[in-house]
């Protein structure tokens, strides 16, 4: 077949009903035409993706066939059912689909700042480099708690919530390029690690833990699972299996876009936990109880509903409908 010829003689056909799938309003007529349109497109799609089934031009067919069907399917899904589905389903399938990975680079990630900890603890040149023994005073005295309380609950939460959102989302997105996870990881560990180091170093672990962990269990685990789902990602584009790497790319940054978006919650939780609990007066026991409570309850949702989700055969990708045509392997 001349594909040339034959994409010459039926574009208008397909413009056409691309045009109809499109209008807001159709008359009557209009309505008959998008039918009888309908059935051609889906007769010159088979026959092209006999000959090409890889080709832009089946694709693009694809996605006008399936914005067409739209119209003859009734009303888009329900907003509620659309938002229950998100957390019911789709958030806690992705979650779960990286729960070992997430506890990996958690693993690591303590590995390294407990190294990194203890050299700083155990190295005066290392402390002298970092300041002066007045500067490091200073921080283990004052300024490590002071961080907590020293601005309005409100504008520290909503500033925590930006950045610890804005870290995790980078993780995601550019997890892609296979370097960005691994470095993240590694200067956040070394940080939490080198500061743990001072606060010991001057005998003031107990402080450092008991203002690290009522945010920082839920806190950290979430920048874990941003670091798992980017890692993930770049995963699926090294090792595509049986599909193309396109194919495999698309579907788990659908997929892990959502956990992106799911973090977004859980950073917000951990952040009025940093805001409100952390620098409080309760007990340290109560303090750390919360934190724990609030990471307990994500693990719940996660293995619970998550499970329940996979084990049915969601992933936390798209529907059918929604994710859109996809070039098949050869």
């Amino acid at each position: 077949m001349d594909m040339d010829a034959f994409t010459t003689v039926h574009s208008p056909q397909w413009a056409r009903l691309d045009v109809l799938a499109r209008k807001r309003r159709l008359t009557g007529a209009e309505t008959d035409e998008l039918l009888d349109l309908y059935q051609s497109v889906s007769a010159h799609l088979s026959l092209i993706r006999s000959v090409a089934a890889e080709s832009q031009l089946s694709a693009s067919l694809s996605a006008t066939l399936a914005n067409t069907r739209t119209r003859f399917t009734g009303a888009k899904s329900n907003f509620f059912v659309d938002i229950a589905r998100f957390f019911v389903i789709s958030l806690p399938a992705a979650f779960y689909r990286i729960r070992w990975l997430t506890v990996i680079v958690g693993a690591v990630f303590v590995l390294i700042a407990t190294l990194f900890g203890a050299w700083t603890a155990g190295n005066p040149g290392v402390l002298a480099a970092m300041g002066s023994d007045a500067q490091l005073q200073q921080l283990v005295e004052h300024d490590f708690v002071a961080y907590y309380s020293e601005n309005p609950a409100a504008s520290f939460a909503g500033a925590v919530w930006t950045n610890n959102a804005w870290i995790a989302a980078q993780c995601v997105a550019f997890g892609i390029t296979g370097v960005f996870v691994p470095y993240a990881v590694f200067s956040n560990a070394q940080g939490v690690g080198m500061t743990a180091g001072v606060m010991f170093a001057y005998d003031r672990g107990d402080v450092f833990f008991s203002y690290i962990l009522p945010h920082g269990l839920m806190e950290l685990t979430a920048i874990f699972i941003a670091a798992a789902a980017g890692l993930r990602i770049f995963w699926a584009w090294v090792s595509p299996g049986p599909q193309t790497r396109l194919n495999s790319l698309a579907k788990e940054g659908r997929s892990l876009m959502t956990v992106a978006a799911g973090l977004v919650l859980v950073l917000f939780v951990s952040g009025l936990v940093e805001a409100y609990v952390t620098p409080s007066p309760l007990p340290v026991w109560a303090k750390v109880s919360i934190g724990g409570l609030v990471l307990a309850a994500y693990w719940t949702y996660t293995l619970v509903l998550g499970g329940r989700a996979v084990r049915a055969g969601e992933s936390g990708d798209l529907g059918a409908d929604d994710a859109g045509a996809s070039v098949r392997s050869a």
